[in-house]
């Protein structure tokens, strides 16, 4: 096996969008002609043969995690030939490669185009997380679907289509093989409503006051443009970061000497940060680190293993890189890339990490590849090390703080989290 060290791509896709959870997924349309049709056996089978064997080629792992890779084949490509829609074929698809349990290996038909940076979503608008052990609302998108029924912040969703959700819940896992641990659950909640655009879902919650409620909602589009916002509280400077990107970077690093002046610390925000350009992300560390701090490696199958560092930005001045008091928010929507910053943050005392354990999704993406009929496939082809050598996949970042989401604070509006990481800067 190789132990080289290479320069790392400049482009290197770590994300997970929005706990994307890969059965029923629907994306924006795409403009690409297939050059083989899934409507006959035949074509079915080129392109399920393409998708398997590119995993078989190029997957990170040579063992898949244990996955008998040989045997899923044997199982799904009778499925795969069988199916009678374009739809249940690509569901087919996601079947097997769901077994992998990697959020970032994943299939697109060729009628869907996910765009990492600006991802589309058929939703109803209401956001499903779980909060005491429940199928949550913690976020109802203006104008939408769910805000017309009045859905608000906090209520508890029982039932879906009159199944009770935590048994449509444990349906899910278990039709996909996963287990009841809390990552699948945490995704399979936090993708409870999902369905094709313009179909309706019929939603039971009970509110505030312990009312049960009833709505018929309607599935439709959403756009979601993803950058970074900053704030002051008083003295304290609040960077919320939603995706890294070698655009969001720049504009982020340029902002930061003005959002920083007077400032006495900050609360970067990364609890819905689902990764994006390893790069970029480097580019924002050198915000808070010293230039050519070690932020891990990345290493394909063969061995080869890709350095990331910091670098030296001369927009900021020095003082500013390095002696801010620091407090990082993090949830299980924190991923990839953005578990790497906080593990670096964390790992060097270079800031506190509060919130709830992270997805523990850290795979990259060299390539997506083209399918025969115009899909795409994701694959993760390199696994990721600290460091000081600690894996994160599978693990996730434990905060030191541990400040959960609780209903009446979501119901008062109040970010209790944030709140948190405020008072300890004010110490």
């Amino acid at each position: 096996m190789s132990d080289s060290h290479t320069a790392l791509p400049r482009t290197l896709i770590l994300l997970v969008v929005a706990f994307v959870f890969v059965t029923g997924l629907q994306v924006s349309q795409a403009d690409d002609s297939p050059s083989v049709s899934t409507s006959s056996r035949e074509g079915r089978l080129i392109v399920f043969d393409d998708v398997w064997e590119t995993i078989q080629e190029r997957y990170y792992d040579p063992s898949f995690h244990g996955v008998d890779w040989q045997a899923k084949r044997s199982t799904f490509r009778p499925l795969a030939a069988d199916a009678v829609s374009e739809q249940e074929f690509y569901e087919v698809l996601r079947q097997m490669i769901v077994s992998l349990r990697d959020p970032h290996t994943r299939v697109y038909s060729p009628e869907e185009k996910f765009d990492w940076w600006n991802p589309k979503f058929v939703t109803v608008g209401a956001t499903i997380r779980e909060v005491e052990g429940q199928p949550t609302v913690v976020y109802v998108t203006p104008n939408s679907a769910a805000a017309r029924a009045q859905l608000r912040a906090g209520d508890v969703i029982t039932a879906v289509n009159k199944i009770p959700a935590q048994q449509l819940i444990n349906q899910r896992l278990k039709a996909l093989n996963l287990a009841l641990d809390e990552p699948d659950r945490l995704r399979a909640t936090a993708t409870l409503l999902e369905g094709s655009d313009g179909s309706s879902v019929s939603l039971t919650w009970v509110s505030e006051k312990g009312e049960t409620k009833t709505a018929t909602l309607r599935r439709s589009w959403t756009e979601k443009r993803l950058g970074f916002q900053i704030t002051r509280s008083g003295n304290l400077a609040i960077i919320k970061v939603e995706v890294f990107t070698a655009e969001t970077s720049r504009e982020l690093v340029r902002a930061l000497p003005k959002a920083l002046h007077n400032a006495s610390g900050i609360v970067l925000d990364l609890r819905a940060n689902g990764g994006g350009d390893a790069q970029a992300m480097a580019e924002v560390a050198s915000a808070f680190f010293a230039q050519g701090l070690d932020l891990g490696n990345f290493t394909d199958r063969a061995g080869v293993s890709f350095a990331l560092q910091t670098q030296l930005l001369s927009a900021l001045p020095p003082q500013k890189q390095t002696r801010l008091r620091m407090v990082v928010l993090t949830s299980e929507g924190t991923s990839s890339a953005a578990e790497i910053l906080a593990a670096a943050l964390q790992k060097t005392s270079r800031a506190r990490v509060v919130g709830t354990q992270t997805c523990g999704c850290v795979l990259a993406i060299r390539n997506r590849h083209e399918l025969p009929d115009g899909g795409i496939l994701d694959v993760s082809e390199l696994d990721y090390r600290t460091a000081e050598g600690a894996r994160l996949e599978g693990i996730g970042v434990n905060p030191d703080a541990v400040q959960v989401m609780h209903r009446k604070d979501l119901y008062k509006g109040r970010d209790a989290q944030l709140m948190y990481a405020e008072k300890l800067l004010k110490r």
